[in-house]
């Protein structure tokens, strides 16, 4: 026989089976999520419904004490900061929307603060190591003036790979010289594109024409040798076999290129705002990693040119 504080805990658990699930349809129709997104939310959201669930509290019981104590736990299970970070990012979000929709009078995470993850700055390829990357290709290959037009696509756009493997004919606006693109929460933006990068994805078409292209995949820019569209893992495989061969000691992917195209544009003067559009970041603090970027690199060419520390490298020498 289940006693009542048993039966309570059950019509909770039900109840807020209910609210994750709607929440779940509000953030694939109101917020427009992909698959991927809502699952990475849902799984995050099981950290808050476990403790939920061995504390016999409802979602929509749940006080900032609660939440505090949740916090703490993540990080006394061994969870990493910035884990934390995002599973709380999850938890606030859950919350919003549980005011928003009338189930709570307030919202308990307003003041729940997310652990320091540091400044995490980003690997980033100069021009001239981008000019290596690609000087490592072989264009007497098949596959050679394709993947030339790939990673000058990424740098000189800024793209995610997984918006660059889904690029159609249909997105490029060549004569006008920028490209439609489709970003996280299928938002459109608008990216210049350099005349460099166009002249290496016309070349790319003079092979592209010659294929035997797959049914349905007739739009995508960016092609296989059997006629399909690429994945993000192709992309990957690729460019590190090329920094590879030119000798690029750092760690890279294609998010990389990305990194270099916004910290290119920062040293070349451009507005942060700028920089935001065209990385179709949704919040202005997700760029301003590359402000610390920057004054990382100024701080390294200071004390590396500084004729006070040239003298003393000189001095030690001796």
């Amino acid at each position: 026989m289940e006693n009542d504080n048993e039966r309570q805990s059950n019509k909770d658990n039900n109840k807020d089976n209910n609210v994750v699930a709607r929440y779940m349809r509000y953030l694939k129709l109101e917020r427009n999520y992909s698959a991927n997104t809502i699952e990475a939310y849902r799984h995050d959201l099981g950290y808050l419904e476990r403790y939920l669930q061995e504390h016999h509290l409802a979602a929509a019981e749940a006080k900032m004490d609660d939440l505090e104590q949740f916090a703490a736990g993540l990080h006394d299970s061994g969870v990493g900061a910035r884990s934390q970070a995002r599973i709380l990012s999850g938890v606030r979000s859950f919350y919003h929307y549980l005011q928003l929709d009338g189930y709570m009078d307030y919202d308990p995470t307003e003041l729940l603060p997310s652990p320091k993850t540091g400044d995490h700055l980003p690997e980033y390829l100069t021009v001239e190591e981008v000019d290596q990357l690609e000087g490592a290709i072989d264009l007497s290959k098949w596959e050679g003036q394709r993947n030339k037009a790939i990673i000058e696509t990424l740098f000189a756009c800024g793209l995610r790979v997984s918006e660059l493997v889904n690029l159609k004919l249909s997105d490029l606006y060549l004569d006008e010289k920028f490209v439609r693109v489709l970003g996280k929460g299928s938002k459109e933006r608008l990216v210049p594109i350099s005349d460099s990068a166009i002249h290496q994805i016309e070349l790319w078409f003079i092979d592209r024409r010659q294929m035997n292209i797959k049914p349905g995949e007739e739009d995508y820019v960016f092609l296989n040798r059997r006629g399909h569209h690429l994945t993000r893992v192709m992309i990957l495989i690729m460019i590190k076999r090329y920094a590879n061969e030119a000798g690029i000691e750092k760690t890279i992917s294609p998010h990389t290129l990305r990194h270099s195209f916004a910290t290119a544009l920062l040293r070349g003067g451009a507005d942060l705002r700028a920089i935001q559009a065209m990385l179709g970041h949704e919040d202005i603090g997700t760029t301003e990693v590359y402000t610390h970027l920057e004054t990382s690199d100024l701080r390294r060419e200071i004390l590396e040119h500084h004729p006070r520390n040239i003298e003393y490298r000189e001095k030690k020498k001796r």
